[in-house]
């Protein structure tokens, strides 16, 4: 006997629901418009029956290339397998960047200094239920781009420096949580959003419609 629908886990018949909605536009069943607006109700609701019903006028099913496809472009942000302890980034009267698909280590350390440091985690996959980003600059800038869907804890103490949060943490504790701490002096630690998880979505259903066509 299957479960009812209003007894199984919201998030995972969001997920199926979104799956749904990527597959029939990806395959021309719905237009854009009305894709981006069911995407929008998909991701706010709490209410089970709202979500069953966003997809209840759509015939086609998730199939096996769909899940290929969306495992090596939506790769999940927490993966315990061959975990890393500890990367390092160096910059002196420089600059570096990290981004792209990387695998994030337990500990990330930042030495900067009279430099610039960009550490983007919204493609990364974090390696440890809790990571930890450890800043120490002085004269630097550090920008930290993180996911949405990730749970963050900021501690970073700062002298004539400062440090900005454009994050609202999920404070979800099944999430993984990211603790960014250490010290900032005549210097700016600054925590944002690179790509929204919607964003994430409507370009992976665009790359999916490309594909199908």
């Amino acid at each position: 006997m299957a479960v009812k629908t209003e007894d199984r886990p919201i998030e995972t018949v969001r997920e199926e629901v979104i799956d749904k909605l990527v597959m029939n536009y990806s395959q021309g069943e719905i237009s854009l418009e009305a894709f981006e607006r069911r995407l929008d109700n998909a991701m706010e609701t709490n209410d089970h029956k709202v979500l069953i019903e966003l997809v209840a006028d759509l015939k086609l099913e998730v199939d096996k290339e769909y899940i290929e496809k969306k495992k090596e472009e939506l790769n999940s942000v927490y993966d315990p397998s061959d975990p890393k302890d500890l990367e390092t980034f160096v910059d002196v009267f420089s600059g570096s960047t990290r981004s792209g698909k990387w695998r994030v280590a337990k500990e990330t350390r930042i030495f900067g200094l009279f430099s610039g440091t960009d550490i983007d985690l919204s493609e990364a996959q974090l390696t440890h239920p809790t990571v930890y980003i450890k800043v120490y600059s002085l004269f630097s800038g550090v920008d930290i781009y993180v996911p949405e869907n990730v749970n963050i804890v900021s501690k970073a103490f700062c002298i004539f420096a400062g440090i900005d949060n454009n994050v609202q943490s999920t404070v979800d504790k099944n999430a993984p949580t990211i603790v960014i701490e250490g010290f900032a002096i005549f210097s700016g630690i600054d925590i944002k959003i690179k790509r929204t998880l919607k964003e994430k979505f409507v370009q992976f259903a665009d790359e999916m419609k490309n594909l199908f066509t």
